[in-house]
């Protein structure tokens, strides 16, 4: 059976999904570079698919333009 996507998710399956941290996460939906919403009594956080997409390709595109204008090195062994 294949996999259903869910429409909203938590930060942690948002911080797997972007393999990074959830404080990276927190800081970037804080930040406003990824939309979140607070959700029930407890306030836990969700982030729709379709903005982890948004966020991805703005990341994609931003990374372009930058390389594009010798502000970055095309290798990863930068530190993070």
């Amino acid at each position: 059976m294949p996999e259903v996507k869910r429409r909203f998710l938590t930060i942690e399956q948002v911080a797997e999904e972007l393999n990074v941290g959830q404080p990276l996460v927190r800081a970037l939906i804080r930040s406003g570079e990824l939309r979140g919403m607070q959700v029930g009594a407890r306030g836990v956080w969700r982030i729709s698919n379709q903005d982890v997409e948004e966020y991805i390709s703005q990341a994609y595109q931003a990374t372009a333009e930058r390389l594009a204008a010798g502000e970055l090195s095309d290798d990863d062994t930068a530190s993070d």
